[in-house]
């Protein structure tokens, strides 16, 4: 563990930092080195893990890690069965959350995670400047200067991967007084009392799910009703935590009420929640307790300062397809803060960029970019024979876990070029792809319809335009049988 205690990268001048060592700040540095692009890190922290050393609050993750699945966990299709750990290209540095599971659960707990992601950075050499503050950020002539309590760090490129960690809490007359998420008490103080929560999405749940065998009533109220994962493709509350749902639906006493928080108020012996709905009208709450389970913001410091615009009321940045500042050239994002860019939201669902599972494999998608275009490297393009390209893009569809983590938001690109052949392109977002012009091309994506098959779809550029061909479904990815040849290979067949 040497190289976790060590504090290299002392201040001065470095071509990238990077900022942050939560998984995507330690899944970008390690894609970074193995491309061979010199770069810092430096973390507030002291150790790896970033918000896994401190959340969930009641232990459990919401993703799962399998030990037992279809694929080995030392291949890359394993990853598709192991939302957490970080990806490798070395076997013996994949799927490490694996090793620090008890077995009671295939969702981790907190502290395996952590160590998972700990072990990940020991044995895969991402080492990191830990207990170091960003503190002040200014533009030069050549790039940035971070002001850090360690003194100033120069680069023409910086990567923020500070996690959406900033409790954040909406503008509600007397919401400021009430407790946060992260303010949560033990579940046993709550017991016999009535607790009204303030949100209901997945941190909300998870409150309500650990006070259930303690609290005497659970309110959890919000404007909208609440979106269950298991109906929205994995986008929504997750199914670990809807037994308050279930509770709710046969009436065992959790209440969810679709109103919005007009204001809260303190009074003697607890808080009145003043609410208004649709169907419910003007309804004042009278609980014990109050919790505002109501999200995080991005820790973006002094950034929108230096013009870094942002959106959904300042919690995320505004970004590029690669994840880059809309308004700042030279100021990108990496892990969980990449869900600002949502990519192209088929049937109504994002990617699954707020998530390890799926932000991890931005990091390298970006690593990639930055390396070509930041730094001028020439990447390994594989040529491939026509023969081959029809059987290696399902095989994708079938396997790839970065079109299954990233369904509908990461592509497989094949380029047609007359001058240099077929070659591999590699991974990029689906919408810059169907944005951007260039030679004749495919790409390959995994997407889900509202009756949860998976489909491959293949979207063609050529003659200037991209053309969108859906493949046959089904509810397993499974892709790779003479139907789904013909098919490919008769969308294929001008470009082939």
């Amino acid at each position: 563990m040497a190289q976790l205690t060590a504090r290299p990268y002392p201040p001065g001048r470095y071509p990238l930092i990077v900022v942050g060592t939560g998984p995507g700040g330690l899944q970008l540095s390690y894609a970074l080195r193995r491309l061979g692009i010199g770069h810092a890190v430096l973390s507030a922290d002291d150790q790896p893990g970033g918000m896994f050393l401190r959340y969930p609050l009641f232990q459990r993750l919401n993703t799962w890690s399998k030990p037992h699945a279809p694929a080995d966990p030392r291949t890359h299709p394993y990853a598709w069965f192991d939302w957490n750990s970080l990806v490798a290209d070395e076997p013996a540095h994949r799927s490490l959350v694996l090793e620090f599971m008890d077995g009671v659960s295939y969702f981790p707990a907190r502290a395996e995670m952590a160590a998972g992601l700990g072990a990940f950075a020991a044995r895969a050499g991402v080492d990191a400047r830990y207990g170091v503050r960003w503190e002040r950020t200014r533009r030069t002539d050549d790039g940035f200067v971070l002001e850090t309590s360690d003194g100033e760090y120069h680069a023409p490129v910086l990567v923020f991967a500070v996690g959406m960690a900033e409790p954040w809490k909406p503008a509600i007359p007397g919401m400021e007084h009430v407790p946060h998420y992260v303010q949560v008490e033990p579940a046993r103080t709550y017991a016999g009392q009535r607790v009204f929560i303030v949100g209901k999405r997945n941190s909300g749940f998870e409150v309500a799910d650990a006070l259930l065998p303690w609290a005497r009533q659970i309110i959890l109220g919000s404007p909208r009703p609440p979106v269950l994962s298991v109906f929205a493709a994995g986008a929504g509350v997750r199914a670990k935590y809807i037994v308050p749902y279930e509770d709710y639906v046969l009436g065992g006493g959790v209440w969810i009420l679709d109103a919005a928080i007009e204001r809260v108020e303190r009074f003697a012996d607890g808080w009145r929640v003043h609410t208004q709905g649709r169907k419910t009208g003007a309804r004042t709450v009278e609980v014990d307790r109050v919790i505002a389970a109501t999200g995080f913001a991005v820790p973006l410091g002094d950034l929108p300062q230096l013009g870094v615009a942002t959106f959904t009321q300042g919690r995320l940045p505004r970004m590029t397809h690669f994840w880059e500042s809309a308004t700042v050239p030279g100021i990108y994002f990496a892990g969980t803060i990449t869900q600002g860019a949502p990519g192209m939201r088929k049937y109504g669902y994002p990617g699954n960029s707020a998530a390890v599972g799926g932000f991890r494999h931005n990091a390298r998608v970006l690593a990639a970019h930055l390396a070509r275009h930041r730094f001028g490297l020439r990447l390994p393009r594989p040529r491939l024979a026509p023969h081959d390209v029809v059987p290696y893009l399902l095989a994708q569809a079938t396997r790839a876990p970065e079109l299954l983590n990233q369904r509908g938001y990461l592509a497989r690109v094949v380029a047609f070029d007359p001058a240099e052949g077929i070659t591999d392109e590699g991974i990029v977002p689906l919408a810059w792809f169907v944005d951007t012009d260039g030679p004749p091309a495919v790409a390959m994506a995994v997407e889900v319809e509202s009756s949860n098959e998976h489909h491959p779809v293949v979207y063609l550029r050529q003659g200037g335009s991209v053309a969108e061909h859906v493949l046959p479904g089904g509810p397993l990815p499974d892709f790779e049988g003479s139907e789904h040849r013909r098919a490919l290979a008769a969308v294929l067949g001008g470009v082939l």
